[in-house]
């Protein structure tokens, strides 16, 4: 039998053979010195998110030595969210649930404040009114690029404009409470960005300040164009404001057609030369990229009721070492 396990921190992994050793070394001293304080048991679990170098083989490897580490493989490469999601529907942790990223850029060191923060660390208070949410937001970017950090910063001003409530600069490095899992793992829907859904739900939260690390090895699995479809999914899947801004764009258009339409009656009426193909033109490329605007927000939405409607799963199991014989190497 599985021993307790109190904590359970997800680590979603994308060929990251790289890094791996790396954060074992860094997050396993971190873990057994909480225990050591009294946090009762924990476990590690690696989801690995398709990978095609040898992050299987490493985390094989790993997990010889460390009996705390769970691998779950999914079938095939998700996306990051998915394998978060994945990672959060089989945490035994019944404390909570601390997600974080492989490649070093999201401390291990971090874990006892974020735990103090929520009062759920060794000796913490057990306050069913408390903080079920603790946000470990990057209050240093330096390490990042410019273009990283320009759009980054876009993206959370346009969140909040569109009546978005997730903390500037907070991304899925977090602790969420039992309570909270529960909530999420309820939840139907299926693509959800979750640093975007964790704060909608509305439970108390805090937020602990960190400086953001250098990537302990490898490449970043998060090009420009993933972190387009990232902002089109957060963005459509949290709000509805951008089918209202269609609707304001169609009213600001048939307004500017009226105030259009009555200058051409009154150069008529005073017999003034109306300009020809050039206006013309103008105008119905304008009126052109607002109607072609409209409908690829409205499609937007339209594609995430179909997926929606088809239930297929956002990910597959095809393995997962806790449910593997004793003595399995976990290799499929």
């Amino acid at each position: 039998m599985p021993e307790p396990c109190a904590l359970t921190v997800v680590v979603p992994a994308r060929d990251e053979a790289e890094v791996l050793p790396a954060l074992a070394a860094r997050l396993r001293p971190v873990l057994d010195g909480l225990v050591a304080e009294g946090l009762g048991g924990y476990e590690v679990l690696v989801v690995d998110d398709g990978s095609t170098d040898a992050t299987p083989v490493v985390l094989t490897g790993l997990r010889r030595g460390w009996p705390q580490l769970r691998v779950v493989r999914l079938r095939t490469g998700s996306g990051h969210q998915a394998a978060l999601s994945a990672g959060l529907a089989r945490a035994r942790g019944a404390l909570g649930v601390v997600t974080m990223d492989a490649d070093l850029q999201d401390p291990p060191e971090l874990l006892p404040r974020l735990l103090a923060a929520a009062g759920a660390g060794p000796g913490g208070p057990d306050d069913p009114e408390g903080v079920d949410v603790v946000y470990a937001v990057r209050s240093d970017r330096s390490v990042d690029g410019w273009l990283k950090r320009g759009t980054a910063a876009a993206f959370y001003r346009l969140v909040r404009a569109l009546g978005g409530t997730a903390p500037a600069q907070a991304g899925d490095f977090r602790y969420t409470s039992r309570a909270v899992v529960d909530v999420l793992l309820g939840l139907p829907e299926q693509h959800r960005v979750l640093r975007l859904v964790v704060p909608e739900l509305g439970f108390r939260s805090a937020s602990v300040p960190y400086a953001r690390a250098a990537r302990g090895a490898g490449r970043t699995k998060y090009p420009v164009s993933r972190m387009v479809r990232l902002s089109l999914d957060a963005i459509t899947g949290s709000s509805t404001a951008p089918l209202r801004l269609a609707t304001l764009f169609g009213l600001g258009g048939a307004a500017l057609t009226s105030l259009l339409l009555l200058y051409a009656l009154a150069s008529f009426a005073l017999g003034a030369t109306v300009p020809g193909w050039t206006s013309t033109l103008a105008v119905v490329a304008g009126a052109g990229t607002l109607q072609l605007l409209c409908l690829g927000v409205l499609g937007e939405y339209v594609g995430r009721l179909y997926v929606q409607l088809q239930g297929r799963p956002a990910y597959l199991v095809a393995s997962d070492s806790l449910e593997e014989p004793a003595g399995g190497t976990g290799a499929r």
